[in-house]
């Protein structure tokens, strides 16, 4: 840039500040961008109030959470209450269609304990025959709802909305121990005999 044009630009649009012999121009935000700035400080605390400090299920995800209680709620009107017995668990461990709402329970609440695959984490392994306060198949829901090993495993009995989720889950769970993981996963507690003895 040549010095005739440094000395037309009008001295009054340029700021104080130079760097490295660089001035800056004074120029104002466009009006849009300044409208929009405002315009989203009045609506943040609006937006807050209502999706955030309001009635539940007023965002997206409360919504679909709300959507699948109500369906999880309509199948299981076809099952009516299951007994949290052997005979139901065993049962229900053969039945894909409702084995998948154990394994979505399982997916969601125990998979940073026990694993993806149930080989164990921080909880012990599910896949094996080595196991911790179970001796039969229907302890296993006695685990869910209570708890074990003073709060290391937290109860579920009223995080759980329905016995039947508890009852799916531990069949779920049942059906792990047919599919070890690579490498045997933790081994803990002692061995017990086969859901079908």
């Amino acid at each position: 840039m040549s010095s005739e044009t440094v000395s037309e630009t009008p001295k009054e649009n340029l700021t104080d500040h130079c760097y490295d012999g660089i001035q800056e121009y004074d120029n104002p935000l466009p009006g849009w961008w300044l409208f929009l700035f405002w315009l989203f400080i009045v609506f943040a605390p609006a937006y807050v109030l209502y999706f955030h400090l309001g009635v539940e299920s007023r965002t997206m995800e409360g919504q679909y959470d709300q959507q699948m209680e109500n369906i999880l709620q309509l199948r299981f009107a076809e099952l009516g209450d299951l007994k949290p017995d052997r005979e139901t668990i065993l049962k229900y461990m053969d039945d894909p269609k409702w084995l998948a709402v154990g394994k979505v329970v399982y997916k969601t609440n125990c998979v940073s304990c026990h694993g993806p695959d149930g080989g164990g984490i921080v909880g012990p392994n599910l896949t094996d025959d080595y196991w911790k306060n179970v001796q039969h198949v229907e302890d296993i829901v006695k685990i869910i709802q209570n708890g074990a090993a003073n709060g290391a495993m937290p109860a579920w009995k009223n995080r759980l909305s329905h016995i039947n989720q508890i009852v799916l889950t531990a069949s779920y769970i049942a059906s792990m121990r047919s599919q070890p993981v690579p490498g045997n996963g933790k081994q803990e507690g002692s061995v017990i005999p086969p859901w079908g003895q």
